[in-house]
């Protein structure tokens, strides 16, 4: 079996302070993807345009008709990408539509479940979503012989004129014609950017709107790349930020087979079903950050009407961020290493809620990295090929790990009076992670 492929955002930042005029070049090329991208969503982003954006080659032909490339005088190789990358918006926005309708028609009351097979049936598949969006007969339009099938079996069972309408007017109300003004990158394939020298300083040469003229930016590395990339661009740094999507192979470990339940923290990161702790100093760095950041808001917005400058706020303010994630990445890998887990199940963690009395607690956990620490952990768990499931969280940190009854919770220590049992809470909470994956009551799996 061929290896599995993921992907993951690397970075290159310029070294030396990009001239004024060489920025304002660049942000000609962002000013004029934006015009592109908008043009797109002005034009493709309704009903109108669902049969042409899969897989999209009707619209690249149609803009190259349009002379908008020349009215612009953009280079071909950011015209097509950003038309490509509005594409991906639209197609990105149906999808959201979709689901809402999706979720909308599931709790309709008035709707059976033949009715809701329907609705699903058209949301799924694209060519009877927009014949219905269009006014058209699903029957007239092509599709596969048994899907064909499955819709006249579908058709037959609800009205179909009423089901139709209704898909209409969701969509009309929740389908948003997307528009952008934010003009602060663009993307750019191999033909318009090569790395290379310019004197004893590494660097990457980025083609301009000017014919056969490019704009030399030295970087902090020596790393090289061949594939597309996203220019980020920081005027008011004179710096740019190059995202790079690196292809990662997945690695399989013979001895990664426990099935660990995993409990998550604001002070200690996570505690395992065992007991075991790891990030223990998390409350320290998140207390510090948040102390800093309660601190700096007062100051603000005491000197707002000096209109004081923000530049040394964010790279404090990065700076400690890039010290907490360094060490929550550090902790999670200590704790694959020791723990060489096959699987691991953790608690669904609930929406922020509502802030409480005491506004430190509140900023603390508005800060609180859980996002970050979520996300960190599920694709770590995919890089090694470890299986990652969801559990139920209602009433997890109440229920007892031992015979099932509700305890309560006094001073850290979960405390069961129908059996006696006493755990620190957190071992609890992972021990019934790790039982309520074993029993089936997870939301989701991923591998």
């Amino acid at each position: 079996m061929s290896p599995e492929n993921l992907y993951r955002t690397i970075h290159q930042y310029s070294k030396d302070l990009i001239r004024t005029e060489d920025m304002k070049k660049l942000q000609e090329i962002a000013k004029d993807c934006c015009k592109v991208k908008n043009y797109v969503y002005g034009r493709y982003g309704g009903i109108g345009g669902l049969k042409k954006i899969y897989p999209g080659y009707t619209v690249q032909n149609e803009m190259t008709e349009s002379g908008f490339r020349e009215e612009l005088g953009l280079p071909s190789v950011y015209f097509y990408l950003a038309i490509f990358d509005a594409l991906r918006d639209i197609k990105g926005q149906w999808t959201k539509t979709k689901c809402r309708i999706s979720s909308l028609a599931g709790r309709h009351e008035d709707f059976g479940e033949k009715e809701k097979h329907y609705l699903r049936f058209l949301l799924k598949t694209n060519n009877a979503f927009e014949a219905v969006l269009n006014q058209r007969q699903v029957q007239k339009i092509k599709l596969p012989k048994e899907i064909q099938k499955q819709y006249h079996t579908l058709a037959e069972a609800v009205d179909t004129e009423k089901m139709n309408r209704y898909l209409c007017r969701q969509v009309r109300k929740y389908h948003i014609r997307l528009h952008t003004e934010v003009v602060n990158g663009f993307s750019i394939s191999e033909r318009a950017y090569r790395y290379g020298m310019d004197g004893e300083q590494q660097g990457i040469y980025i083609s301009t709107k000017e014919s056969r003229k490019r704009i030399f930016v030295s970087l902090t590395d020596n790393n090289q790349y061949q594939c597309q990339l996203y220019i980020k661009l920081r005027p008011e740094e004179s710096a740019i930020e190059i995202d790079i999507p690196v292809s990662m192979t997945v690695r399989h470990h013979e001895d990664y087979k426990n099935q660990v339940g995993l409990s998550m923290g604001m002070f200690t990161m996570l505690t395992t079903d065992a007991g075991h702790r790891y990030g223990e100093a998390l409350g320290h760095y998140q207390t510090e950050y948040a102390e800093w950041m309660r601190r700096q808001t007062a100051i603000y917005h005491r000197n707002r009407g000096a209109n004081p400058g923000r530049k040394k706020y964010e790279a404090r303010k990065k700076r400690y961020l890039e010290q907490l994630h360094s060490y929550i990445n550090h902790e999670l890998n200590r704790f694959f290493q020791t723990e060489k887990p096959g699987t691991v199940y953790i608690v669904k963690l609930p929406h922020s809620q509502a802030g409480g009395v005491n506004r430190k607690i509140n900023n603390s956990s508005s800060l609180w990295q859980r996002g970050y620490i979520r996300k960190r952990l599920a694709l770590k768990c995919k890089e090694q090929s470890i299986e990652f499931i969801e559990v139920l969280g209602k009433d997890i940190s109440q229920e007892c790990s031992q015979c099932g009854a509700f305890g309560q919770k006094e001073e850290g220590i979960f405390v069961c009076y129908a059996c006696g049992y006493r755990v620190e809470e957190k071992t609890n909470a992972a021990r019934n992670a790790w039982k309520r994956g074993q029993t089936g009551r997870a939301i989701f799996g991923t591998r």
